[in-house]
């Protein structure tokens, strides 16, 4: 590992320096030192686990290489796994006031989605276990990370890898769902495969929901977005087949620049192709009263019409 660059070191005020918290340990022996929960990986690859350690630096510079050097070696316990310990070099740290800049190896970008989002979550939520730390940066031989849209992480907290119900990110699954997004000039839909990782504690339908709200990708230059970024789901559920859609107000600000058909059959054909899902009933902050566009009255169940899917 080349040696690390410490931009800048901060100091735990003078109490907190000289504490030393003892805890009880296995067979009756005290274990000293300042107590985190260290995230590692499962053995299967699926899941974060955290393991309780016990920091025996002082400095907020020192605790950082502790605890790297803790997320690069093997752990005791054969079920957990080290993220950093798979051949990844931290080539340099930078320590903020409060945050950490990484600049790791190219083996990093070779990961797969999964284990990336993995590793990634078990080194932020390992080091913001240090006080003062609330923020984490991860480059790659300088360049900064991206997710798996090709958006830009930026910078990282612990609640970062909370999900949507406010549950903490834990098991994984790789999933390709198959997204309809409107065409260039918004008047017929084009289909869009889009492989991801995803918490299985969010269901599929609302999965495929938030999916079509972030939009295409800025590599998918030939499709356009059917529903503003700020589009917020209420609630989804899906109950004999039905698929009930509860947007908020937001939704009815549909692009001018897209016909309103196509919107609704973006989200109605992109929903049925889950395989519990054949009708869908929309609703607008619990009102289906509501007409979208000019016409269309969401009082009704939409059945999947694949007519507006431009053909090739």
């Amino acid at each position: 590992m080349r040696k690390k660059r410490m931009k800048k070191m901060l100091f735990f005020p003078l109490l907190l320096s000289l504490l030393v918290v003892s805890f009880a340990g296995c067979g009756g022996e005290d274990k000293t030192g300042v107590p985190i929960l260290m995230a590692y990986i499962s053995a299967e690859g699926t899941k974060i686990v955290e393991e309780e350690y016990y920091l025996e630096s002082v400095s907020v510079g020192s605790q950082v290489n502790e605890v790297l050097n803790q997320l690069s070696t093997a752990p005791a316990k054969m079920e957990y796994t080290a993220p950093l310990s798979q051949g990844i070099e931290v080539l340099d740290v930078t320590v903020g006031e409060d945050s950490v800049a990484l600049n790791l190896s190219r083996e990093y970008s070779q990961m797969d989605s999964i284990t990336e989002i993995l590793t990634r979550a078990s080194i932020v939520r390992s080091l913001t276990q240090i006080e003062s730390i609330t923020y984490v940066s991860i480059q790659v031989e300088g360049s900064d990370i991206r997710d798996n849209d090709g958006e830009l992480v930026g910078r990282m907290t612990a609640d970062s890898f909370i999900d949507n119900s406010g549950e903490e990110i834990s098991t994984y699954e790789k999933t390709t769902i198959r997204l309809y997004f409107a065409n260039e000039d918004g008047t017929a839909l084009k289909a869009v495969n889009r492989t991801l990782a995803y918490n299985t504690n969010i269901a599929m339908e609302r999965l495929v929901l938030e999916e079509l709200i972030k939009g295409p990708t800025s590599t998918n230059t030939e499709v356009g977005a059917l529903l503003s970024a700020d589009t917020k789901v209420v609630s989804v559920l899906v109950k004999d087949n039905v698929c009930y859609v509860n947007l908020d107000e937001t939704f009815l600000t549909y692009s001018t620049s897209v016909e309103p058909e196509v919107v609704i059959y973006g989200i109605v054909d992109t929903l049925c192709e889950l395989s519990n899902v054949s009708r869908v009933q929309f609703s607008v902050n619990g009102d289906s009263n509501v007409v979208f566009g000019e016409d269309i009255s969401l009082n009704t169940e939409f059945t999947k019409d694949l007519s507006y899917v431009e053909t090739e």
